[in-house]
């Protein structure tokens, strides 16, 4: 959801990969990333085709998953200035990969005629905004030692793409300084290499209804805090939620094998007894009637998002003086 350009490069990308790979391998030629084509025949359209379709599987499975990770960047600045991002370090890594083949063979003397195919220069350049603007909470440790935190995994997913080729260290080392250059606010190159208005309008119009998709409505909204200490609350009340619902989802499934419904005399018999007092003879007197609770919609709706049914949690809530934990409890307990 609002990510349409990232759903495109994992979707459009990764289905010529496999087309490639298993029913046009003799069209794989024309996507691959040579060099000493594009220096001595002047096959420019190659950094077009090699720089944009993974050959290998694996760069397609590792690279699609950091995209997706990589979404939350769309989400944040919007699609014109992310796809602004992701063209400007397209360029400028295409630049930086002829320099540092240049320069390993003057250094090293070691000839490089091609380089590993796809979209990895934008996809290791997207590691400096994820690495400066992201912010490191915590998860759980490793022998008391190593911190296991919510980038953790984004960064193995990159280190197992830098070692999945011989020469792919020169598409992430140019990726990076193209991600540097394009996020320093001193060379000014978002300013040039970035996407106009009227493409971008163009695109919205055209290519964004295909790909963009609808609102969830199943998942529980949860913002992003301002600081660390919020996210990371953030995070343990949804891991709180989650642990809640799949016991409510157990209960459920005991409650449907027994049969039986939820027996609400056993609970709150003060509360009970006290309302069927002001009963008595079908004739209850004003004074005597305590005024009903005000009950939350928004608590109502949160219980049945649980599995609770609506009049069980009317009727929780107004038994617990509406707490949403104490009603909670008393619903899971019964």
């Amino acid at each position: 959801d609002k990510a349409p350009l990232s759903k495109s490069l994992l979707l459009v990308p990764s289905a010529i990969s496999i087309l490639l790979t298993l029913l046009f391998q003799h069209y794989q030629k024309f996507f691959a990333y040579n060099l000493q084509a594009v220096k001595e025949d002047f096959q420019i359209w190659r950094l077009v085709c090699g720089r944009t379709i993974c050959l290998d599987l694996k760069d397609t499975f590792c690279s699609s998953l950091l995209i997706y990770n990589f979404r939350i960047f769309e989400r944040r600045y919007g699609s014109r200035k992310f796809s602004s991002f992701l063209l400007g370090t397209w360029m400028l890594s295409a630049l930086f990969d002829l320099l540092l083949v240049e320069i390993t063979q003057y250094i090293f003397g070691i000839t490089i005629n091609s380089l590993p195919s796809g979209f990895l220069g934008p996809v290791f350049a997207l590691f400096v905004p994820f690495y400066s603007s992201i912010p490191r909470v915590q998860v759980t440790q490793v022998l008391g030692h190593f911190s296991i935190t919510n980038k953790s995994l984004v960064y193995i997913l990159g280190l197992q793409l830098l070692t999945s080729g011989s020469y792919i260290w020169i598409l992430a080392l140019s990726g990076l300084i193209s991600g540097l250059c394009y996020s320093s606010s001193i060379l000014k190159v978002h300013r040039i290499l970035c996407v106009p208005r009227w493409v971008a309008k163009i695109f919205s119009w055209t290519l964004e209804p295909v790909f963009s998709s609808a609102e969830p409505t199943n998942e529980v909204r949860v913002g992003m805090g301002a600081t660390v200490d919020i996210q990371r609350q953030q995070r343990m009340e949804l891991l709180d939620r989650q642990i809640m619902m799949s016991q409510v989802a157990q209960m459920r499934r005991q409650r449907q094998q027994q049969g039986g419904m939820i027996n609400w005399n056993r609970l709150f018999p003060p509360l009970r007894h006290r309302h069927n007092a002001n009963y008595q003879d079908h004739r209850p007197s004003e004074q005597g009637i305590p005024p009903p609770t005000e009950v939350s919609e928004e608590q109502v709706a949160r219980l049945m998002e649980m599995g609770f049914s609506r009049g069980d949690a009317l009727e929780a809530l107004r038994a617990s003086n509406n707490d949403l934990n104490v009603a909670t409890n008393f619903l899971l307990q019964h």
